[in-house]
């Protein structure tokens, strides 16, 4: 623990101006990120006497290390500042809501040539109307379905779409009248686009000119004797007030306003939206999230304008926010707001009436949701405390294990061995902190140790070393490291981590290598913890404790123990340790299976630089297959379309020095494959040496071997 006077700057340092300051800890890593009209009065606060700080601030205190700040010239843009910090850092002790990204929406995509109607979940895109958010996605197509009677909007995917168009047939919405299928041109394009914006009209409140106008064509093919449409008419009158029904009117005078509510108690708030437009709720959304600070109810609703309206511009911010209680000072956030939508915005509590009413609406929805997730969380936080206090006792650690990784090595008799290393935090998987291994081998060798067994062993050692070094590195500050690490160490989408990638700054961000585990945990037993501790102490590293779990009898080593720690079937530690186990082997092993998907669909042509995927195909598209491509001269690979002279020479150079594989042989009926089925880069399978035959069975036949 820390003392603040350690690092407390003299106030004479501090400028009496407007800005943003951080508090960072030991590792570098920014923990707490605020804002102040005056930076001197707001950071003294901060260094008082310990017994005067509320118990969250004291932690946050003596937790850091160090504290800096940036001055801006004015609070609006101090809270700009802010809000990029937070989501930039993500720091522990700031108060954030959980991610509504989840939430679904009506979209539009007014971008296409032929807009289409469809549920939409994820970061909004340029070009596309939004409407929502709603509870359910279900409630989306309820009202979709109700609405293609009046308004037949393309729904269907690109692909649909396509097919529809070469084939010249309409999908089963075209012949039942809930789509105008402007993909066999029973549409104009400018006709269709103007049947979305009509859509859109209906569904952003302008709701009185349709049904007017269907009204009176109704009464004029009624007294043209037309009952037939008439009676279509009078059902598509029906749907509109349905599909209006389920957003009744709750503020008469077609206000467009967003009603905020919060429910609070000393450890944790709930946050309720409701989005009216048209005088109409058409969206509701929440959050709930831990009070890690000091914080008021002013101060958390402007957490929650921020993460409402921090990446929305134009008519996504509504000229009227309604929020229980106000931010100190108001006049930075409402100007904020207002920059944000191009005009003004008026943010004020409601005092009476209609509005007033919806408020305690909300708010009974805020009370209620705070009231579900205590009850649904409350149990698991208190099994995870009690697992993570079980596995310090069992270990002899000094502290709970607030930040475990685990390791695994997954390989196939030998091949495309790869490890794993997962984390979890509080007892609760941290996905964007995992990362994956390519075993190199020893002193660097690129080749992997056939003939050798599978050395788990000598891997464990290498991934252990590789990721502490970098530790290492970025804790003495230096943004490198000493030994180039693999280019294929990845993040967990496919990335590629490059050397100094990682630790090129010292800014504190999240998912870096640079924060240590307080417990490494390895998939296996003595003999993987010992090459492990082998690795940390060969680094110098004695502040980590290591444990392994062996499969067979689920039984914990720790180093130097000849005997391996029993914990109870019904522990809550070991059920943790079981679930970090498992989920780095499957980490592992979705990684394994990838690259080894991928060495199976290798092809010759893969070498060939400028040869992409496209004229791939059509040269196998062209010939029929990889062999007749093999025995084909340069005049004959250019008459292929896109094939110049110069690249049909490079293939033919490329194929010839590929020796051709062996037949590969089905082992469930001993059938010789027919290479006639060969495709570039798609179902040919290539073995690891040339004229290696390759044994092709089934499936589980090999998954059955993985490690």
């Amino acid at each position: 623990m820390a003392d603040p006077s350690s690092y407390r700057p003299s106030p004479g340092q501090i400028p009496d101006s407007p800005g943003v300051y951080r508090f960072r800890d030991e590792h570098r890593r920014v923990i707490y990120v605020g804002k102040a009209k005056s930076l001197r009065q707001r950071l003294a606060n901060y260094f008082q006497d310990l017994a005067n700080l509320h118990p969250r601030t004291r932690s946050m205190v003596t937790t850091a290390a160090s504290v800096e700040w940036t001055v801006v010239s004015t609070e609006v843009e101090a809270l700009q500042l802010e809000y990029s910090w937070i989501k930039e850092y993500d720091p522990r002790f700031n108060v954030k809501y959980r991610d509504d990204k989840s939430y679904p929406y009506l979209a539009v995509t007014m971008n296409e040539e032929f807009p289409r109607v469809q549920v939409m979940r994820g970061h909004k895109k340029k070009g596309v109307r939004y409407f929502g958010p709603y509870g359910h996605a279900w409630a989306i197509r309820d009202t979709v379905d109700l609405l293609l009677r009046v308004f037949p909007v393309r729904t269907c995917s690109a692909g649909v779409f396509k097919n529809a168009a070469r084939t010249g047939r309409p999908c089963l919405l075209g012949y039942i009248g809930k789509c105008s299928a402007p993909c066999v041109e029973r549409i104009s394009a400018e006709d269709h686009r103007e049947l979305a914006e009509e859509f859109c009209d209906f569904m952003a409140g302008r709701t009185g000119t349709y049904l007017r106008r269907l009204e009176r064509q109704m009464a004029d093919a009624a007294e043209e004797m037309e009952y037939e449409r008439a009676a279509r008419l009078r059902d598509d009158i029906g749907a509109l007030k349905k599909a209006m029904e389920k957003s009744a009117v709750v503020l008469a005078d077609a206000t467009d306003a967003d009603l905020i509510a919060v429910a609070e108690d000393e450890l944790e708030a709930a946050v309720q939206i409701f989005h009216v437009r048209g005088g109409r709720v058409r969206g509701q959304r929440g959050w709930v999230t831990d009070k890690v600070e000091e914080i008021t109810t002013g101060a958390l609703v402007e957490h929650a304008l921020q993460q409402l309206y921090g990446e929305e511009k134009g008519d996504a911010v509504p000229r009227e926010v309604l929020v229980p209680a106000l931010p100190d000072p108001v006049e930075p956030v409402q100007q904020w707001l207002t920059d944000r939508r191009g005009s003004g915005v008026s943010l004020r509590i409601p005092q009476r009436g209609d509005k007033k009413a919806l408020m305690e609406t909300v708010q009974r929805n805020a009370q209620q949701s705070l009231v579900l997730h205590k009850t649904k969380r409350a149990s698991d936080l208190t099994t995870r405390s009690r697992a993570l206090e079980e596995i310090a006792e069992a270990l002899g650690l000094d502290s709970a294990p607030l930040r475990i990784e685990c390791y695994d090595i997954s390989h196939l008799q030998g091949d495309d061995v790869v490890a794993s290393m997962v984390v979890f935090e509080d007892g609760l998987a941290r996905k964007s902190e995992y990362r994956r291994f390519q075993i190199k081998g020893r002193a660097g060798e690129t080749q992997l140790w056939h003939g050798q067994g599978q050395d788990d062993v000598r891997s464990m050692h290498e991934v252990i070393t590789r990721r502490f070094r970098r530790y290492l590195a970025a804790k003495e500050k230096t943004g490198e490291w000493v030994e180039e690490p693999a280019a294929d160490e990845t993040l967990p989408d496919g990335e590629a981590v490059r050397a100094g990638q990682d630790l090129k700054d010292e800014d504190g961000r999240p998912k870096r290598f640079a924060y240590p585990p307080q417990l490494v945990v390895v998939d296996g037993g003595q003999p993987q913890v010992a090459a492990a501790q082998r690795a940390l102490d060969e680094l110098g590293i004695d502040d980590i404790a290591v444990c392994g779990l062996a499969k067979r009898l689920e039984e914990v080593w720790v180093p130097g123990e000849d005997d391996p720690v029993i914990l109870p079937r019904t522990s809550e530690g070991l059920y943790l340790l079981q679930r970090v186990r498992d989920e780095a082997h499957r980490f592992a092993i979705t990684y394994q299976r990838t690259k080894r998907a991928k060495r199976f669909r290798a092809s010759p042509l893969d070498d060939v630089p400028g040869l992409g995927e496209t004229r791939k195909q059509a040269l196998v598209k062209h010939f029929g297959s990889l062999k007749k491509l093999r025995s084909a001269t340069v005049d004959q690979i250019c008459e292929v379309p896109g094939i110049g002279r110069k690249t049909a020479e490079t293939v033919a150079a490329a194929l010839a020095v590929a020796a051709p594989a062996a037949p590969a042989v089905n082992t469930a009926t001993g059938e010789i494959m027919d290479d006639a089925d060969e495709t570039a880069g798609l179902s040919e399978t290539t073995a690891d040496t040339p004229g290696e035959p390759v044994i092709a069975g089934p499936a589980d036949e090999r998954r059955g071997q993985e490690r």
